[in-house]
C-alpha cells in the first residue's frame, strides 16, 4: 500500500525548505515512523541528504520530463513506508512557460497529481500579519491544490510569532510550526547548491540537530495527520533502458550526479553497476561493456584528475573498443583540458577535443530536449530525450561532431550540442552538458 503524503514547498528558494525537510525526515525516523522521501524537479544533491536522513532511497519526480506512468511507478517505491514527504524546488508554482509531459515542472503539479497537501514554509523575517496575505494567495492560486498549513521560519521573537499567527487566523490558514532564527542548522553551499552529503563529515550531527530543532517547534502529529494521497497501490514501474549489461560507473566527489531512478532502472533491467573512482586513480572495470561518467564537480578536483595517469590511460584504452559517455562534469573530464577558476589549465582524459573553462563562468540552467544525431549507450540515433542543463562552465573548443540537436523548453535551440567521436577499433566517445531524465513521449 502507498502511504499518504505531503509536499514541503515555499514561495521561493532560500526560505528554509531543505532545513525543514531534513529535520522532519530525521525527527520522524527517530520516532520510528518510516518515511519515503521524494524530490520534485531535477536535483541531484537533495535526494542524497534525504537518503541519509531516512535510510530509504529518495527519487526525483518531474512533471515536465516524466509522464504520469513514470511518476506513479516511482512513487511505488513508497510501498511499505508509513508516510511520504516530498521536497519541492524553487517556489510552489514555479515552472516553465510551455508544459511538458504532464505539467510545467512546478512542485504544485506533483502535489495535485498525487493528492498531496502542501506544507508551505514562509520566511516571516521583516513582516508580521502581512505574511498571511502571501499564505492566502497560495491557498487560492489553484483550487485543485490543498494547503495543509504553514511553517513559519526565521521568527524573531515570541511577540513576532504571535503577530504572525493573528494574521494567519484571520486568513483561515493553519500554522503547523514556528522556527526561530538559528543559523547553525543551515547547510553550507557552493556554486551548484548544497555541499554534497558525502562531503559532510558531521552529517549525522547535522541531522540530529535538525531533528531536535524541528521536533521542538513543529507539531509533528498534526503534520502527519494532514497527509493524504490518491495512489493506493504500487503500479509497475516504467522500464528504463540500461546503457549496457555491465556498466562501469564513475562515482566519487567529482562524479556524483546521476539520478537514483536511472540506476534503479538499470538494475531492475538486469544490468550490473561497477563503480570506480577517477579521483582515486582507478580505471573502468575491463569486464564492463560501457563506461558512464556522471556530472559533478571536476572543476574542484581538476589538479587531482590531471595527475590521475592510471585513470587517464585506462579510460583511453577502454574507449578504443567500447563506448564511453559523459554528462556535464563527466563530459568536461572526457575533454582535452579544463581551466579552473584560477585560470590554470589541466589535462583531462583526451577522449574528445573539448576544452572548457571555469575561469570564464556563465550560468546555464533549464530544461532541455535532445534529438540524438548519433547513438549513445542505451539509445540509438534519432531518439528524443528530455532532461536539463545546469552548470557554470564555458566552452573554449568543441571540435568534434555534434552529438545532438538540443533545445530549451520553449523549443529554442541552444548552442551546447555535445560531441561524438568514433575510434578505429570500434569504440566511441560521446558526451554532453545535457543531463538525461527520461525518453520523450
Amino acid at each position: 500500500m502507498i502511504p499518504p503524503g505531503l509536499m514541503i514547498s515555499a514561495p521561493a528558494s532560500g526560505t528554509g525548505k531543505t532545513t525543514l525537510m531534513l529535520g522532519l525526515l530525521a525527527a520522524f525516523r527517530a520516532k520510528g515512523v518510516s518515511v519515503q522521501p521524494f524530490k520534485s524537479g531535477p536535483d541531484y544533491i537533495d535526494p542524497a541528504f534525504h537518503t541519509a536522513a531516512t535510510g530509504r532511497a529518495s527519487f526525483n519526480l518531474d512533471s515536465w520530463s516524466m509522464d504520469r506512468a513514470r511518476i506513479d511507478g516511482l512513487v511505488g517505491n513508497a510501498d511499505g513506508a508509513s508516510l511520504i514527504l516530498a521536497e519541492g524546488s524553487m517556489g510552489l508554482f514555479d515552472g516553465v512557460a510551455i508544459p511538458g509531459a504532464c505539467g510545467n515542472g512546478a512542485s504544485a503539479d506533483i502535489a495535485v497529481h498525487m493528492g498531496w497537501p502542501v506544507v508551505l514554509v514562509l520566511d516571516v523575517s521583516g513582516a508580521a500579519q502581512s505574511v498571511a496575505a502571501t499564505a492566502l494567495g497560495f491557498k487560492l492560486m489553484r483550487p485543485d491544490l490543498k494547503l495543509a498549513g504553514v511553517v513559519l521560519n526565521r521568527v524573531a521573537s515570541p511577540r513576532h510569532d504571535a503577530l504572525v499567527r493573528v494574521g494567519m487566523e484571520q486568513a483561515g490558514v493553519t500554522v503547523l510550526g514556528s522556527l526561530p532564527r538559528r543559523k547553525e542548522v543551515e547547510l553550507p553551499e557552493r556554486h551548484l547548491g548544497l555541499v554534497q552529503a558525502g562531503e559532510q563529515e558531521n552529517l549525522p550531527q547535522i541531522l540530529a540537530d535538525a531533528a531536535a530543532f524541528v521536533s521542538e517547534h513543529v507539531d509533528l502529529q498534526a503534520l502527519q495527520k494532514a497527509a493524504a494521497g490518491t495512489l493506493e497501490t504500487a503500479p509497475e514501474p516504467t522500464k528504463v533502458v540500461p546503457p549496457g549489461g555491465r556498466i562501469a560507473l564513475a562515482q566519487d566527489d567529482a562524479f556524483a550526479f546521476v539520478y537514483p531512478h536511472l540506476i534503479a532502472g538499470w538494475r531492475a533491467a538486469g544490468a550490473t553497476v561497477l563503480p570506480f573512482s577517477p579521483l582515486a586513480d582507478e580505471v573502468p572495470d575491463p569486464s564492463a561493456d560501457v563506461c558512464w561518467l556522471p556530472g559533478g564537480y571536476p572543476e574542484l578536483h581538476a589538479g587531482k584528475l590531471a595527475a590521475a595517469s592510471n585513470f587517464r590511460s585506462g579510460i583511453q584504452s577502454f574507449a578504443q573498443t567500447k563506448p564511453v559517455h559523459g554528462e556535464c562534469g563527466g563530459y568536461m573530464a572526457m575533454g582535452a583540458g579544463l581551466v579552473d577558476k584560477d585560470g590554470t589549465s589541466h589535462q583531462m582524459a583526451g577522449l574528445l577535443g573539448l576544452e572548457t573553462s571555469f575561469e570564464k563562468r556563465k550560468f546555464h540552467l533549464g530544461y532541455r530536449k535532445a534529438t540524438l544525431n548519433a547513438a549513445i549507450p542505451g539509445h540509438s540515433a534519432g531518439t528524443r530525450l528530455r532532461g536539463h542543463e545546469f552548470h557554470y562552465a564555458t566552452i573554449l573548443k568543441e571540435p568534434d561532431a555534434p552529438l545532438a540537436l538540443i533545445s530549451d523548453s520553449n523549443d529554442i535551440e541552444v548552442a551546447e550540442t555535445g560531441s561524438t567521436k568514433a575510434f578505429e577499433s570500434g569504440g566511441r566517445a560521446t558526451g554532453t552538458f545535457f543531463h538525461m531524465i527520461a525518453e520523450d513521449v
